[in-house]
């Protein structure tokens, strides 16, 4: 295992985010000197500034505890269970949006796309799904995309793959991470036969089509996540929640 300064590990964000060392300078109001230095060594950064430039460069909180472990600082942001007490008023927020969508299906998932609550709409989706599928922690790319998952009602399961691949590619440029990494090469990693999906869709979203019995479904989804999360576990989780792309599809969840 490669151990980085915390120069190193900067200028590694740094390069990932494609910023000059004025750039960063300059969003963090300090001289791009004294970034140089700091990257290359020469000057050991506060804690403070550590935080300065990873906050200009939209690093996440695990991340940023990497950084000060580096130089020798302490963690500043916690990780705690999501049923943590400390946590009762964010997961209060999270169960309220899942109830408040029903009767249609919404999940919440980790940074490795685990799945960690539903709603009650979600529930009859399971019961097309194998049950070792369904053993903890259940993972919503795989759920979406093993035969013996809800692969098997989707229609345009190229076009949902595409979309999971589209997310998860930039999950990957933003943060590395090499459990997500994986998942990627073992579900997603394109094939050589595997043909190109470039049509333009008349939909003003990409739906997915779900072939329950002798109905289609298209739904389609939207993301919610914490806008100032201190707490790790709170910044890395997301709530999907999908709505129903035509009448015909709201009336299958209405009735």
């Amino acid at each position: 295992m490669i151990v980085y300064a915390v120069g190193e590990l900067l200028r590694q964000w740094r390069k990932r985010r494609g910023l000059s060392q004025l750039d960063l300078a300059i969003a963090a109001d300090v001289s791009a000197r004294h970034v140089s230095l700091v990257e290359t060594g020469k000057s050991t950064p506060s804690a403070d500034m550590i935080l300065r430039l990873a906050e200009q460069l939209h690093v996440p909180l695990r991340d940023r505890n990497h950084l000060l472990l580096a130089a020798g600082f302490a963690p500043r942001y916690t990780q705690r269970p999501l049923d943590d007490a400390a946590l009762s008023g964010a997961l209060s927020a999270v169960r309220r949006v899942l109830r408040a969508h029903e009767p249609y299906p919404a999940l919440v998932f980790d940074r490795r796309w685990n799945i960690l609550l539903t709603n009650r709409a979600v529930d009859p989706f399971f019961a097309y799904v194998a049950p070792d599928l369904l053993r903890p922690p259940v993972n919503l790319v795989r759920l979406g995309l093993d035969p013996r998952g809800l692969a098997s009602l989707v229609v345009n399961l190229a076009d949902v793959r595409a979309v999971f691949r589209s997310r998860i590619s930039r999950q990957l440029a933003a943060a590395p991470d090499a459990a997500l990494a994986a998942l990627y090469e073992e579900l997603l990693s394109p094939q050589p036969e595997e043909p190109t999906n470039d049509r333009l869709d008349a939909d003003v979203v990409l739906p997915m089509i779900l072939r329950v019995g002798d109905r289609e479904l298209r739904l389609f989804s939207t993301i919610t996540t914490f806008g100032t999360p201190t707490d790790i576990t709170i910044e890395e989780i997301a709530v999907e929640s999908y709505y129903p792309a035509d009448a015909e599809s709201a009336a299958y969840f209405t009735r």
